[in-house]
């Protein structure tokens, strides 16, 4: 297992190499740029001007490694600026070296955790990333556990009770929230418990009250846990549908297996094949699902939930940082959880091993 772990460990080195090259190459081609925002906050265009800024040739990313000379003529609406300005700006964001410099220099600082400042915010791209940290770590936790939570108890149920008006109508129930997304169960719960039409339950601002830090202890534990509340719901009601239907048919694939029938001629409860010898192995497509659900529950998942309800995490500063081409920020947040993805994954193939011992990586490529 050993070698395993370090050959796995070893090719996570051209991955992320792989990565963060195609995603430099492919920014180099995206319309608008920091420069191209810069001037339009000069010209008096604010952020609305990227959009109108896409048919222009610019720097993107890291720079195009264009020649300097005609500044005017390389970025809309630079006439009348001094091309000297310009180039300072070009130096400011970095821009004024070739791109494979700019690649290599960015490759080698990332290796050191080293993220830089974000473009438009004075502040280190690390420590904003750990400043949205407490806002996306409770969504994801609190989403994962309780997704889970749900979806295994109730995935086992249903494959117990298939095809019984328990799994009818849970499936009924499963459906309407796997089809209905996240963003408006949140609208709805805003209407219903939020001041919206009917009640006035929940907060519909940040993740902890104003004089928090006044509170008792578990003062700051209900406060933090009635702001929590809607957020996670809505996440909640939209997830765990998946995970359960993948439950079921992962359970009724192997109840019907003939080991289970041995299990029960000898004499062993309906728990104890249930849990003792179908668990283990129903549970590994589980648990192959669970380094995508992870990463969708800290990031990608929560970013129109981190909206309606105002809440500051990484989802939500991400999607601000593509905007504002702010790409130290939008880099820094790829290179993170990139390698976070990779490392989940290998647990993901530990757990494998952990669960059903008859797995061994060692005699298998990676």
């Amino acid at each position: 297992m050993g070698a395993y772990i370090l050959r796995r460990l070893l090719l996570m080195i051209p991955t992320m190499f792989g990565i963060m090259a195609i995603s430099f190459a492919v920014v180099q081609f995206a319309p608008g740029g920091p420069v191209e925002r810069v001037i339009a906050q000069l010209s008096g265009q604010g952020g609305d001007a990227l959009d109108r800024l896409s048919g222009s040739s610019s720097d993107m990313g890291q720079g195009t490694g264009l020649d300097t000379g005609g500044a005017s003529s390389r970025y809309r609406g630079a006439q009348g600026l001094d091309p000297q300005f310009i180039a300072s700006l070009e130096k400011q964001f970095g821009f004024d070296k070739p791109p494979l410099e700019r690649f290599g220099l960015m490759l080698w600082n990332y290796m050191r955790f080293d993220f830089g400042r974000s473009y438009f915010r004075d502040i280190g791209v690390l420590d904003l990333i750990l400043e949205k940290m407490p806002v996306s770590i409770s969504l994801g936790l609190w989403l994962t556990l309780l997704s889970y939570a749900i979806s295994i108890p109730l995935g086992i149920r249903k494959a117990i009770k298939d095809g019984s008006p328990f799994d009818v109508w849970t499936s009924a129930v499963i459906i309407v929230g796997y089809a209905i997304p996240s963003f408006l169960f949140a609208i709805l719960l805003i209407v219903l418990f939020a001041g919206g039409s009917f009640f006035d339950w929940f907060p519909l601002r940040g993740l902890t009250s104003p004089d928090f830090d006044q509170l008792s202890l578990w003062g700051k534990i209900v406060d933090y846990l009635w702001h929590i509340t809607l957020p996670v719901a809505a996440l909640v009601l939209s997830a765990f549908a998946t995970t359960t239907l993948l439950t079921k048919n992962s359970f009724l694939e192997e109840i019907r297996k003939q080991y289970v029938t041995t299990a029960r001629a000898k004499g062993l409860t309906e728990r104890q094949v249930l849990y003792r010898h179908v668990f283990r192995n129903a549970m590994l497509i589980v648990v192959a699902g669970f380094p995508g659900a992870f990463i969708s529950a800290f990031f990608t998942g929560s970013l129109l939930i981190e909206t309606i309800f105002s809440l500051d995490g990484l989802g939500l500063l991400g999607y601000q940082s593509v905007l504002n081409r702010d790409y130290p920020v939008v880099f820094a947040n790829l290179y993170i959880f990139s390698l976070l993805g990779l490392f989940v994954g290998l647990l993901s193939d530990l757990l494998y091993t952990w669960i059903d011992p008859r797995i061994d990586f060692e005699r298998r490529d990676v």
